[in-house]
């Protein structure tokens, strides 16, 4: 019996809390409707920003072709490694480095009535960079190889980038000064916050086109030679977010 009275007090105590939070929404105890002792104003909060990036990704597409297909797959490795050793070798500026989708040469059909005449094989590499004066050198030199294209640069913010939670804090605090505008506009000021919610979560960065296309670094290289590392100008990310916050007024001498 005493255990049945222990959870219904728990399950109303859960009720009744004055505080809890769901859904993405902060609650206090809310007012289901404004009344002319506690009237309420709602409105909402808008924050952007404008950020450098943090990183920047690159994609690497390493291709072999040949008439043999064991000789192409065998350079297809030496020219992937060569990739891989260059990237590597930037160090620390280099945060992350995966091979993605790999295309090996085809076997040669047995019997079948059209003669291969060359097989290819392809790896696409990603590689994410924090240091741009390294991101820079590090292109030049890869659209240097042969049968080797760059695509990118792609920036970006880290999810946990420090940004995110600014734009929510201009967000909320924009949202604070529009409902006390609105309670000084009655002669009154704000008394208690009901709620505040999400209108949008903190946007990630605009997509915007990469920096330089992987056919543009390719003919530099060959037409200078030995080319000068590329000068990259990163572009700066734009981080939104948006709240909408209700507020009880102290009752206004209309």
């Amino acid at each position: 019996m005493a255990h049945n009275a222990r959870r219904f007090w728990l399950r109303l105590h859960c009720r009744n809390r004055p505080f809890g939070l769901r859904s993405g929404k902060v609650f206090g105890m809310t007012h289901p409707h404004p009344t002319p002792d506690a009237p309420q104003v709602t409105v909402r909060g808008e924050g952007r920003l404008e950020v450098e990036p943090e990183f920047a990704r690159i994609w690497v597409t390493v291709s072999a072709r040949g008439t043999d297909r064991a000789e192409t797959l065998a350079d297809l490795t030496r020219r992937n490694a060569r990739v891989l050793e260059l990237v590597k070798g930037h160090g620390d500026a280099v945060e992350k480095l995966e091979t993605g989708s790999l295309s090996s040469p085809g076997a040669d059909p047995e019997g079948a009535r059209e003669k291969v005449h060359a097989y290819t094989g392809r790896v696409r590499v990603t590689a994410e960079l924090t240091d741009f004066t390294a991101l820079g050198e590090l292109v030049t030199r890869l659209a240097d190889l042969e049968l080797t294209s760059v695509d990118g640069p792609w920036w970006d913010l880290r999810p946990a980038s420090p940004a995110y939670a600014e734009a929510r804090r201009l967000a909320v605090e924009e949202a604070v000064q529009r409902a006390r505008a609105y309670a000084g506009a009655l002669g009154t000021s704000l008394a208690s916050l009901l709620e505040l919610s999400d209108a949008g979560l903190a946007e990630p960065p605009v997509p915007r086109r990469p920096g330089f296309g992987a056919r543009a670094v390719a003919f530099a290289a060959e037409a200078a030679g030995e080319a000068p590392p590329l000068d990259l100008e990163p572009q700066r990310q734009t981080v939104t977010a948006e709240v909408v916050a209700r507020f009880t007024m102290r009752p206004p001498a209309l």
